[in-house]
């Protein structure tokens, strides 16, 4: 049977580097879940007693380095149970989406206690968009395919009718969730939710853009664009008009709403210009609505009300505004004040009034200023009595992560009235002032930010589920996993974390920083509906330099952007799944070793741990996944670690095996334990 696992504080946390990785390009393949954490915990349980018994003490610099190891760790191996598990929440191939649509995202797997097994336009937008973005980062046919199945499906949802109203005025854009089949939610809920549209428009947008870059504009106007303007149409009539927020509980105007709507507009504009369409209506209210995102700002209290035009009995200092600002990211704003860019000096502010705000929950109880906390919606909440959510932890280091990449673009960073309180509970001595890049004080802050945004992630690694698994919430009190379990939007805000403190940036979206009008107006447009009916892709839409890698299609371009191929590229890299038969004992876990150094270099401590999710009395099998280069031959063997962190070997000889170098970019070798 599987071995349990344990979690340890950030202190002493070892996470075991060398689990299986996932190969990106084989998306089909990305089904069984990864047991990594387990054979860390069991194998560091000397050195843990030793760092508490007698380990010798370190200085600052040294707990700063052991801090960033950890949590480079925990990135390396939480990074592919993230895009593993965000797959299997998408229809209709994902391993936790059978009987779901094609290109439709579950919330989550879980039907009961809560239910969340239905699709949101937002969240599945919000993943998209990271889907789209890690795309554009590295070309991957598998994700491919999958953006091109969610446009498909959400041509089809725009014109499903239900009790928000309908496509012919666009009201029924605003419906917030449907069934996993497509067809209308007609229970009780908060309807409508206005930032839905806007978020699906950007990540659409964003795909087009891609298109059009590499040499397919009839695509991105003949098949996105009638979705694309759908949902600006309806930004352009109802933004001015309240809805419920992005936690579907208050019927007001929310920051994190009218940021989406902005971005859209923005973006939407600029697309139509592409395209050769009008575009006028989105960029004359644009402004609008950047003009009335700057009354959510508090001025006497240095932080974002995220909920105004409503008298909910609440401060407003919610994660909201820290999910707008990271959502409407873009470098080339620098650190623009009225956008609330990450760096910006109201964002700084907010990020540590909606931070602290969290430090009376006792899981934060102890914790100094300046040190990174667990974080929930709001203090206020009383959803499952009101918890940390992994999102809103890992936003807050995204956040950080965002400034930390501008300071050093531009080269200097600025320390205002506004967000001075933010700095001093980082660097003590600091006064306003321009510090440049070349100065102590300069690496002063970076290196403290930097320190802080590692101390959310550090939580979350703290409190992660089983198998690095997320759910949506963890409580407050000790820090147990909570809420629906393998929340999709969980591993987006984990992986979009990760890309931005690896530096791993969104394109641009903006155009330039904007004038805020003296005056905003309330303009609105309606707008004309129709059903988008071409939803079938060209094939063979790959990068205008060729695909760089190879994927898990089975048609693919050559190397010239002109010419096309039918034949499949051979692959350079294969996700084999290693599958041995072996009867444990409760508490082992079953490792693979060999002799290259994703097996490990015959290191035991660097051996990777492979998955009993499978494992039964009449089939115990465990798995896992690893990305090998093709041709490649491999000597290696399996090892049980106990639960006390001795080992078995197998018997010899030591086995072989030769990765198969042919177009598939999967391949299975079982194997059973040698005795």
């Amino acid at each position: 049977m599987p071995a349990l696992y344990k979690s340890f504080t950030m202190d002493l946390i070892d996470v075991d580097d060398s689990v299986s990785s996932v190969s990106i390009n084989s998306t089909a393949s990305l089904i069984q879940p990864i047991m990594y954490f387990v054979s860390s915990a069991f194998l560091l349980g000397s050195f843990a007693l030793q760092s508490v018994l007698g380990r010798p003490a370190f200085d600052e610099r040294s707990l700063v380095q052991e801090r960033q190891s950890s949590v480079d760790s925990f990135i390396k191996s939480e990074s592919s149970v993230a895009i593993e598990q965000l797959l299997c929440n998408i229809g209709s191939d994902g391993c936790n989406s059978k009987n779901v649509a094609t290109g439709i995202v579950i919330a989550s797997p879980d039907t009961q206690d809560p239910d969340y097994f239905y699709t949101w336009t937002r969240d599945a937008a919000l993943v998209f968009k990271y889907v789209v973005d890690r795309f554009i980062n590295q070309y991957d046919a598998g994700l491919q395919r999958k953006i091109q199945e969610y446009i498909a499906s959400q041509a089809k949802l725009q014109g499903v009718s239900n009790p928000s109203g309908s496509l012919s005025d666009g009201s029924g854009l605003g419906e917030a969730k449907f069934n996993v089949d497509m067809s209308a939610f007609t229970g009780g809920w908060g309807r409508p939710q206005r930032d839905g549209p806007a978020l699906r428009a950007t990540a659409m947008i964003t795909y087009a853009n891609w298109l059009i870059a590499n040499g397919y504009t009839s695509t991105a106007n003949d098949i996105v664009w009638p979705v694309v303007r759908n949902d600006l149409n309806y930004v352009a009539q109802y933004w001015n008009q309240t809805g419920f927020d992005l936690w579907e509980e208050v019927k007001g105007s929310s920051f994190f709403t009218t940021g989406s709507q902005y971005r859209a507009l923005i973006e939407g504009a600029a697309l139509a210009k592409k395209l050769g369409k009008s575009g006028d209506n989105y960029s004359n209210i644009a402004p609008q609505a950047l003009c009335f995102l700057q009354t959510y700002w508090i001025s006497s209290g240095k932080y974002v009300d995220s909920n105004i035009n409503v008298n909910d009995g609440r401060t407003g200092k919610d994660a909201n505004s820290i999910l707008s600002s990271i959502h409407n990211f873009d470098p080339a704003l620098s650190c623009d004040s009225a956008t609330f860019q990450p760096c910006s000096d109201k964002a700084l502010a907010n990020h540590k009034a909606v931070t602290d705000s969290f430090r009376s929950w006792n899981i934060n109880k102890g914790i100094s200023q300046g040190s990174a906390v667990a974080v929930g919606r709001y203090v206020e909440d009383v959803y499952y009595n009101g918890n940390p959510w992994y999102l809103a932890t890992l936003a807050a280091a995204e956040q950080l992560y965002d400034a930390i990449y501008v300071w050093k673009q531009q080269g200097s960073i600025t320390v205002s009235d506004v967000s001075l309180s933010f700095f001093k509970d980082l660097v003590s001595s600091i006064s306003t002032g321009t510090y440049a890049s070349d100065s102590a004080t300069f690496k002063s802050i970076t290196d403290a930010v930097s320190k802080y945004a590692d101390g959310y992630v550090a939580i979350v690694a703290k409190y992660v589920g089983t198998d690095g698994h997320l759910a949506e919430q963890f409580d407050k009190n000790d820090g147990h996993p909570l809420s629906a379990t393998d929340l999709t939007w969980s591993y987006a805000a984990f992986l979009s974390a990760a890309d931005r403190r690896a530096g791993v940036i969104p394109p641009s979206w903006a155009g330039g920083v904007a004038a805020v009008p003296n005056q905003c107006g309330t303009n609105t447009v309606a707008g004309s509906y129709s059903s988008a009916t071409a939803t079938s892709f060209p094939a063979s839409q790959t990068p205008k330099g060729g695909v760089p890698t190879p994927t898990g299609t089975q048609t693919s371009t050559s190397t010239s952007s002109s010419s096309t191929s039918t034949s499949c590229p051979i692959a350079t890299s294969v996700a084999v799944t290693f599958e041995e038969v072996v009867t444990t004992n409760f508490g082992d876990t079953i490792k693979i070793v060999g002799n290259i150094a994703a097996l490990g270099n015959w290191d035991t401590s660097k051996a990777v741990a492979l998955s009993a999710s499978d494992y039964t009395s009449s089939n115990p099998v465990w798995k896992a996944t690893i990305s090998l280069a093709a041709g490649q031959s491999i000597q290696y063997k399996y090892i049980n670690v106990k639960k006390d962190g001795s080992l078995t070997w197998e018997k010899d000889p030591n086995r072989t095996y030769t990765v198969p170098k042919t177009c598939a970019t999967n391949a299975t070798k079982s194997d059973k334990w040698q005795s």
